[in-house]
C-alpha cells in the first residue's frame, strides 16, 4: 500500500506534493459529495460562473461530474459500483459503472487546473481508473500493479496532478480490464484551453461509443466475447432512444468522438462536410486540419471535429459500419432473399399458427412489425420518423438545425417541416428512357462534344 505521501507525490518530474496544512484542511472537509445519476435523460451544465469561461461539453444521454474547489484544487468523488443502465425504452442492463451510470460521469476541468480525484471502490474486486491520454506522474497513471496497488472494494484512492494540456481524453479501468471493460467501466474527460479565445465553439457534443454482448431477455454482458458484440451504443444508450443533437443555425459545432469498443467505428453525417480538428494527442493546427463527411474512430482513440451549422434540417449521424446501426441481432440467421417460403409456412402453421415468414425481399418489414419479443429486449431495427419506420438501432441518432434556439436550450425540437418542392416525391408520369448494362468489362465513357 502507498503512504500518503507516495500516493500524492508519485515520483514524476512537475509533481507537487501537498503541504501539510493544506492536507489537514482537506482532511476536515471529509470526501467531496459522491454526486448520483438517477437518469439517462441528457443533462446540460451551465456555463462556468466564474474563473476561465469555456462552452461546456453536451454528453448525449449523459452528465459533467461535479466538483468543489479545495484550497485552489478542484475536487471530484467517483465511485467504482454496479449499475443499472436503461440502454433504451424497454431494456435495462446489469452493467458496472460510475456515479449511477454508464457510461460514468464526463470530468471537465481547464488547462492548468490542479485536480484532486477521490476514487471509492463499491465493486466486489479490485478497480483502478487510467487516464487515457492525459500528460501525469507515473504514479497516478491507473496501472493495477505497475503504477499502484489496486484499489481494493470498499477502499477509497486519490488521484492528484496538473492538468498541462487541454484536449479530449478518457478514463477507464486498467485491473482487470477485459471485465470491467466490457461491463461498462469507462468515461470522458475533457481539459478546455486556458485561453478562452482558442478554438471556441458555441456548441460542444461528446459521444463515447462503446459496446456490449446481452442476450436477448437477459441483463448482464457476456464479458468473454471478443468481437461478436450484438449492441452498438452511444454512451450505453441505443436508439431509438440516443438524444438528437439539437444546434441553431450558424453555431460553430464541435463533436467529440470517443472509441474504447473493440473495433473502429467510421462515423458519417449527413448533409455536412467537417474539419478534423482535434485528436487524442492534441489539436490539430488549421493548417493541418481536413476535410471529411466521414471520420473513423480508431480503438482506443478520440477524434472531434467541427463545422458551422447553415444547413437547416433533420441530418442523419451514424456509424457507417450497418450492422452497428441494428440493435440484437441473430449472427446465425440464415439469409432467405428470394426463397419461396409458402410452402413451409403453411406446414409450420400447423403447429405454430402465429408464425409469420420473413425475410424473402429483405429485412425491413421488421421495422414495421410488432411481434412479440423476449422480456428485456427491443427490436433489431426501430424507430419512426416523420414519413415511416427509420428502420434504425445501434449508434444512430439526428443532428437537428434550427432557426431560433436558444444558445443554452438542447430540448427537441420534433420533426424538420420540409420546404415545398424540397422533398423528394413520387412521379406518375413517363419515365425517361434509361440505360443499362449486363457485361462485367470496363466500359469507357466518351469525352464530350466541345462544339455541342
Amino acid at each position: 500500500m502507498l503512504n500518503r505521501r507516495q500516493l500524492l507525490g508519485a515520483g514524476a518530474a512537475g509533481a507537487t506534493l501537498v503541504s501539510s496544512k493544506a492536507w489537514g484542511q482537506t482532511l476536515n472537509m471529509g470526501l467531496p459529495e459522491a454526486a448520483l445519476m438517477d437518469t439517462a435523460a441528457t443533462q446540460v451544465t451551465p456555463r462556468p460562473s466564474s474563473g476561465v469561461d469555456y462552452t461546456p461539453v453536451v454528453t448525449l444521454n449523459g452528465w459533467t461530474l461535479p466538483y468543489r474547489m479545495n484550497n485552489g484544487v478542484k475536487e471530484f468523488h467517483l465511485v467504482a459500483e454496479p449499475v443499472e443502465r436503461e440502454l433504451a425504452d424497454g431494456m435495462i442492463a446489469h452493467l458496472w459503472g460510475y456515479n449511477g451510470q454508464s457510461t460514468g460521469p464526463t470530468i471537465e476541468a481547464v488547462e492548468g487546473d490542479r485536480v484532486r480525484i477521490y476514487v471509492t471502490n463499491k465493486l466486489p474486486e479490485g478497480t483502478t481508473v487510467h487516464w487515457h491520454g492525459l500528460i501525469l506522474p507515473s504514479g497516478m497513471d491507473g496501472v493495477s500493479g505497475l503504477s499502484h496497488p489496486s484499489i481494493p472494494p470498499g477502499k477509497t484512492f486519490i488521484y492528484e496532478f496538473d492538468l498541462v494540456k487541454s484536449g479530449t481524453f478518457m478514463y477507464h479501468p486498467h485491473g482487470d480490464e477485459m471485465t470491467q471493460m466490457a461491463m461498462g467501466m469507462m468515461g470522458m474527460f475533457v481539459v478546455h484551453p486556458k485561453d478562452p479565445t482558442f478554438m471556441p465553439v458555441d456548441r460542444d457534443f461528446l459521444i463515447m461509443l462503446n459496446a456490449f454482448d446481452i442476450d436477448p431477455g437477459t441483463y448482464v454482458p457476456r464479458i468473454m466475447t471478443m468481437t461478436d458484440f450484438n449492441l452498438w451504443t452511444w454512451n450505453s444508450r441505443i436508439f431509438p432512444d440516443i438524444d438528437p443533437l439539437v444546434v441553431n443555425k450558424g453555431d460553430r459545432v464541435r463533436v467529440r468522438v470517443g472509441n474504447l469498443t473493440m473495433t473502429n467505428h467510421p462515423i458519417h453525417m449527413h448533409g455536412y462536410d467537417f474539419k478534423v480538428t482535434c485528436t487524442d494527442g492534441g489539436w490539430v493546427p488549421e493548417s493541418a486540419q481536413w476535410p471529411e463527411v466521414s471520420i473513423d474512430i480508431p480503438v482506443g482513440a478520440m477524434r472531434a471535429y467541427e463545422f458551422v451549422a447553415d444547413h437547416l434540417g433533420d441530418w442523419a449521424i451514424h456509424c457507417h459500419k450497418s450492422h452497428h446501426t441494428m440493435n440484437a441481432m441473430g449472427h446465425d440467421v440464415p439469409t432467405f432473399i428470394g426463397v419461396n417460403k409458402k410452402p413451409l409456412t403453411q406446414k409450420i402453421r400447423q403447429f405454430q399458427p402465429e408464425y409469420m415468414p420473413m425475410g424473402m425481399s429483405g429485412m425491413g418489414d421488421m421495422a414495421k412489425m410488432e411481434m412479440p419479443l423476449p422480456d428485456n429486449t427491443i427490436p433489431m431495427m426501430t424507430g419512426w420518423g416523420p414519413y415511416g419506420p427509420i428502420e434504425m438501432g445501434g449508434m444512430f441518432s439526428v443532428v437537428k438545425v434550427r432557426d431560433g434556439i436558444d444558445a443554452d436550450d438542447y430540448s427537441d425540437p420534433g420533426w424538420y417541416e420540409n420546404p415545398p418542392g424540397e422533398m423528394a416525391y413520387e412521379w406518375t408520369g413517363e419515365l425517361p428512357e434509361f440505360a443499362s448494362n449486363n457485361s462485367p468489362k470496363t466500359i469507357l465513357t466518351p469525352k464530350p462534344n466541345s462544339k455541342g
